[in-house]
C-alpha cells in the first residue's frame, strides 16, 4: 500500500515537470514568434522609411529639374527687323562699295598732308588790309553756267569771299576770285533744276551766291563755258565729304551758308550801299542752270576732269 502511494506521488510529479516543461515550451514559443514578428514589423517599417526618405528625396529632385515660374517681363515693343538681303545683292552692294572708295581715293585732296599744304598756301595770299582776317576755309564744287562741277577752295573772310581754282597735283594757286561782301545780296539754297526741254538732270542739293542783282550776263557769256562775268557763282558738295569728319565739315554746305550771310551782314554793315535797307536775303527756291544738251559737262562730270585726280598712265 505504501509502495503503491510512493509509485503514484512519483507519477504525479513526472507528470506535474512535463506539464511544466509544455506550458515552458509554449510560452518560450510564444515569446519567439512575437519577437520575430516584431522585428519584421520594425523592420519593416524602417523599410518604408527608407523607401519614403527615397521617395522625398526624388520628389525634391523633379521639383529642383523643374523650371521655375519667371515673373512676366515687361518687353520692349518689337522693332520690325529688316529684310533678309539675298546673298547675291549682297556680294553686289559690296562691290559697288568697293568700288566707290576706289573712286574717292584717287582724289589728289585725300593725300596725307596735301589739304594743310593747300590751306597754307591760300592763307598766304590773303591781303589782311584789303579782306581782313580769315573766318573759315571750305573745300566745295563749284557748278559753272554749263553744269560742269569744279574743285574750289572758298576763304571767307571779314571783307571777302576768296574762291580759288588750286592744283593739288603742283601745290600751285593757279586762280583768284574776290568778291566783296557788302556787295553780296542774295543767297539761295535748295535743289537743282533746268529748262523745260533739257536733256541734263542734277541731283543734290546746292547753294548760289549773287551779288550784283543790277546786272545780267551777256548774251557772249552764255555761249563761253569759259566766261568768268557771271555776277553769281554755285556750289555744292565735294565728292569726299563723307570720307571722314574733317572732310564733312569742310564740306559743310549749311555752315558755309550760315557765316557766309552773318559776316556779309556785318561788311554790309561796315559800307553799307544804296537800295540795301533790307541786307542779304536767304531764300530756298531751286537753282536754275540754264543748260540744255550739255555734251560737254557729261563727259566733264563723268570723268571729274574738274578735280584734281590720280588717272593713271596714259599712252604706250
Amino acid at each position: 500500500m505504501q509502495l503503491q502511494e510512493t509509485c503514484i506521488h512519483a507519477v504525479l510529479r513526472k507528470s506535474c515537470q512535463v506539464i511544466f516543461h509544455l506550458n515552458l515550451i509554449f510560452i518560450l514559443a510564444t515569446m519567439s514568434d512575437g519577437a520575430e514578428e516584431t522585428f519584421n514589423a520594425v523592420e519593416l517599417d524602417g523599410g518604408q522609411a527608407k523607401s519614403s526618405n527615397v521617395d522625398m528625396k526624388a520628389q525634391h529632385t523633379v521639383e529642383a529639374s523643374k523650371p521655375l515660374p519667371q515673373a512676366e517681363e515687361r518687353t520692349a515693343p518689337s522693332i520690325p527687323s529688316a529684310p533678309d538681303v539675298p546673298k547675291s545683292q549682297e556680294k553686289a552692294n559690296r562691290w559697288v562699295n568697293a568700288v566707290d572708295q576706289f573712286k574717292v581715293k584717287r582724289f589728289f585732296v585725300l593725300r596725307p598732308g596735301t589739304l594743310d599744304h593747300a590751306i597754307d598756301d591760300i592763307k598766304a595770299l590773303v591781303n589782311q588790309e584789303e579782306d581782313g582776317p580769315i573766318n573759315n576755309i571750305w573745300l566745295m564744287a563749284e557748278v559753272d553756267h554749263w553744269n560742269n562741277e569744279k574743285e574750289r577752295l572758298v576763304v571767307l573772310t571779314e571783307n571777302t569771299l576768296l574762291i580759288c581754282k588750286y592744283d593739288f597735283v603742283m601745290f600751285n594757286c593757279e586762280q583768284v576770285q574776290r568778291v566783296p561782301l557788302h556787295y553780296v545780296d542774295r543767297i539761295i539754297h535748295g535743289s537743282f533744276c533746268f529748262p523745260q526741254h533739257s536733256l541734263l538732270k542734277r541731283e543734290g542739293e546746292g547753294m548760289r551766291i549773287f551779288w550784283d542783282r543790277l546786272r545780267e550776263p551777256a548774251f557772249s557769256s552764255r555761249w563761253n563755258p569759259f566766261t568768268m562775268d557771271y555776277p553769281y557763282c554755285t556750289f555744292t558738295y565735294h565728292p569726299v565729304r563723307s570720307i571722314s569728319d574733317r572732310f564733312s565739315t569742310l564740306c559743310d554746305l549749311e555752315t558755309f551758308r550760315e557765316q557766309l550771310a552773318a559776316t556779309a551782314e556785318r561788311a554790309l554793315e561796315r559800307k553799307p550801299l544804296a537800295g540795301r535797307a533790307n541786307g542779304v536775303l536767304t531764300l530756298n527756291q531751286p537753282i536754275l542752270i540754264e543748260a540744255y544738251v550739255g555734251l560737254m559737262s557729261f563727259i566733264s562730270n563723268q570723268n571729274k576732269l574738274g578735280y584734281c585726280l590720280a588717272r593713271g598712265n596714259i599712252g604706250f
